[in-house]
């Protein structure tokens, strides 16, 4: 059963920097593509970035050019770098896998705020 586990976020100051981190277990993480999504207070979740098996990467238009998704397929674990975070940034932010399957984490809050 695979299990994703989200960390690194918090409480960060408009303009500032974050990286987001999400171990994965439960089966062979270099087959599975990546996600991280994001939830603000009473707005749905929506796709912020996707990474591939092979590694190619897509992006939602609100954050191009600010956040990097990546991977490091020796440590089972998959980034969102966030730079000039902004205060409509803010959400809980969960990592997704699969295909294939369909896997959730419990996700983690950034709060983008002075």
């Amino acid at each position: 059963q695979v299990q994703l586990v989200e960390s690194g976020g918090g409480l960060v100051q408009p303009g500032g920097s974050l990286r987001l981190s999400c171990a994965f277990s439960g089966s062979i993480f270099r087959l599975y593509a990546m996600a991280w999504y994001r939830q603000a207070p009473g707005k749905q979740r929506e796709l912020v970035a996707t990474i591939t098996s092979g590694s190619s990467t897509n992006y939602a238009d609100s954050v191009k050019g600010r956040f990097t998704i990546s991977r490091d397929n020796a440590k089972n674990t998959v980034y969102l770098r966030m730079n000039s975070l902004k205060p409509e940034d803010t959400a809980d932010y969960y990592c997704h896998a699969g295909p294939p399957g369909n896997f959730w984490g419990r996700g983690t809050q950034v709060i983008v705020s002075s």
